[in-house]
């Protein structure tokens, strides 16, 4: 077959492979006994289709769990977590079944929701070990790169077997719009690899088989549903920056600067308006300045900074460039959510419908949808009924007991369970290490500033205590804490040490309520932090712990939405007694450093007087 005469790699031109393939059909067709194929196009061939059977064990077909419709994904951790879209799984439920390569199905559950940018994870169960696809590099990719989709088009993988459509890679950073729906593909690559019903989910590998993005929208001939060779896939970086949400069971939201741009009469990229509520409009950025670059990428057009714009969650901080009568200036800004929670609930919810009744006639084959334009209403594929039974089965009209033992409904949550064993993860690794669990009496804390003079603080449940070299100051719990936020520039100083102390002793039930985040880059934007969430008394505070030691390593107390948070970054953690507690406390408060405070020794009361 000439098709299957096509080199792979990027070292290879598909001109001179067009050529090769020519040359030996030509010399086939007319008998010349001298005519051979180049054996590096055999070669090439061969190392394709390895890379190719290689790839396919981690492919995945994903079912509904009643066995009457579906899509694709793809596994990326041995622990059996995958990747699929948003709306592959929404209308299953929390409990889905999954075939693989290999010809085994797994139950399986979902985990996490970005509805926004059409991705869900979800856990197949049933192996120790699972086949995992490789992580890639989205933005390391180019145009005109040979890539490969697997998945299940039109469910025909009913041996469970992946199909293959191999292709190159037509566009990077492309942006596709909502039209009419929530689901928004930002920064998106661009593919003539066939995608078509059914391959909803599925990978996108590059030539090596690494993963570098999801497979979820398509152009189609109308008429047919067949793939004109326009596909879409969400990329595996814009996957990666959610992916700690994702593992939380949380329904992520994606982010909004709070701000509008627009060209100018130059040709410039300018704020045409901005939210005084916003972090941006904060940090000092005001109509007319030009917008030069954002999250190190440079800012060409509007459109460009919304594609941007649409790799982010909702909370980071993000490095932004601007420009003002010829000044540059550089900060971070903290994102807002494109949403308000409520309304990203009710369209997640919207968006279930339940499914349709089989259809009649078995050998008319359907598709399910693979984001069509919002007055089309595409039907379910019907599965072949030897897989649906296998699939399904009347003895399984309830999810299995390992997908109950991993699901917990919690309005707001895409699967409550996991975002509560992230919770514990983290508190239980960092109070373990520096036992502040079992303190509960009061804590006295001295030590000095950078320049040697003495500090001293002293809190317990009914507040904090300072003396400071300008003087004592004081913070005592009450119905409206965030009413004191002394010292004065600290943004809050002594009310986020209440709650550092709060988080510790009480532990994460009594504290209020708590969230884990997801993983999210802070200040130095180099390294993304684990980061629970705790509301009390209607005072927000983020907690950051690094990955590897579990250490809290930096919290911020946001007083009011409109407020900037005091920022407490903590450092020099040394071993005092049988306690691993940190020697080096750093307080800023709206870009500004309120102090710095080299802390030397803790005597921590073992139960509260």
């Amino acid at each position: 077959m000439i098709s299957a005469l096509c080199p792979t790699g990027p070292d290879r031109s598909g001109a001179v492979s067009t050529l090769f393939v020519l040359l030996a059909w030509f010399g086939a067709a007319s008998g010349s006994s001298d005519a051979a194929v180049d054996p590096a196009v055999l070669e090439a061939e061969s190392a394709r289709v390895a890379v190719m059977d290689r790839a396919k064990d981690a492919v995945v077909a994903v079912f509904s769990s009643s066995g009457q419709g579906g899509g694709s994904g793809v596994v990326i951790s041995p622990d059996g977590f995958a990747l699929t879209n948003f709306h592959v799984v929404k209308p299953s439920g929390y409990w889905m079944r999954c075939g693989m390569a290999d010809g085994r199905i797994h139950d399986a559950v979902l985990v996490g929701l970005d509805p926004t940018g059409d991705v869900a994870l979800i856990q197949l169960f049933g192996r120790d070990v699972f086949p995992a696809a490789e992580l890639g590099d989205s933005d390391a990719v180019r145009a005109g790169d040979w890539v490969f989709a697997m998945g299940n088009p039109f469910l025909l993988a009913t041996d469970l077997a992946p199909t293959v459509t191999y292709g190159i890679l037509s566009g990077t950073h492309r942006y596709q719009y909502p039209s009419g729906t929530i689901l928004e593909y930002t920064d998106c690559l661009q593919t003539d690899a066939a995608i078509n019903p059914g391959n909803s989910g599925g990978p996108l590998f590059d030539s090596q088989g690494r993963l570098i993005g999801i497979n979820g929208r398509c152009s189609f001939e109308k008429r047919g549903r067949v793939s004109v060779g326009v596909g879409y896939a969400i990329s595996i970086n814009q996957i990666k920056n959610f992916l700690g949400d994702l593992h939380g069971g949380r329904i992520v939201d994606h982010a909004t600067l709070g701000a509008r741009v627009a060209f100018d009469a130059e040709g410039r990229v300018v704020v045409d308006d901005v939210l005084e509520s916003s972090d941006a409009y904060r940090r000092g950025l005001r109509y007319g300045d030009e917008i030069v670059a954002f999250a190190g990428r440079p800012i060409g057009s509007p459109n460009a900074l919304k594609n941007i714009l649409g790799v982010f969650p909702a909370g980071w901080r993000v490095p932004l460039v601007y420009r003002r009568d010829g000044q540059r200036r550089d900060f971070l800004v903290r994102l807002a959510a494109v949403h308000g929670r409520s309304e990203l609930i009710e369209k997640t919810e919207g968006r279930q419908t339940p499914l349709p009744d089989p259809d009649p006639d078995p050998d008319r084959r359907k598709s399910d949808p693979n984001e069509p334009a919002p007055q089309e209403k595409q039907p379910t594929p019907l599965l072949p009924k030897g897989l649906r039974e296998r699939l399904a089965g009347a003895a399984r009209p309830r999810p299995p007991e390992i997908v109950e033992q991993h699901h917990e409904a919690r309005r707001g949550y895409a699967n409550y369970f996991f975002n509560r064993r992230h919770q514990q993860r983290l508190w239980e690794a960092w109070t373990d290490e520096s036992q502040l669990a079992q303190a509960k009496g009061l804590w006295t804390i001295e030590g000095r500033t950078v320049g040697g003079q003495p500090v001293r603080f002293e809190l317990d449940d009914a507040g904090v205590v300072a003396q400071l070299p300008g003087g004592e100051v004081k913070w005592t719990a009450g119905d409206e804490p965030a009413a004191n936020l002394d010292p004065p520039q600290s943004g809050g100083m002594l009310l986020a040490l209440h709650l550092w102390r709060r988080l510790a002793t009480e532990g994460l039930d009594c504290f209020g309520e708590v969230y884990y985040q997801g993983m999210a880059l802070r200040n130095d934007w180099s390294k993304r932090l684990d980061v629970l969430v705790g509301v009390h008394a209607g005072v927000e505070c983020r907690f950051y712990f690094d990955p590897e030691g579990h250490r809290l390593v930096a919290l911020e107390m946001t007083p009011d939405e409109a407020a900037d948070p005091c920022e407490i970054a903590f450092s020099d953690f040394r071993a005092l007694g049988k306690r691993i507690l940190p020697g080096r406390m750093e307080v800023r408060h709206a870009d500004q450093r309120f102090g710095v405070f080299l802390l030397d020794e803790y005597t921590l009361a073992p139960t509260a007087p």
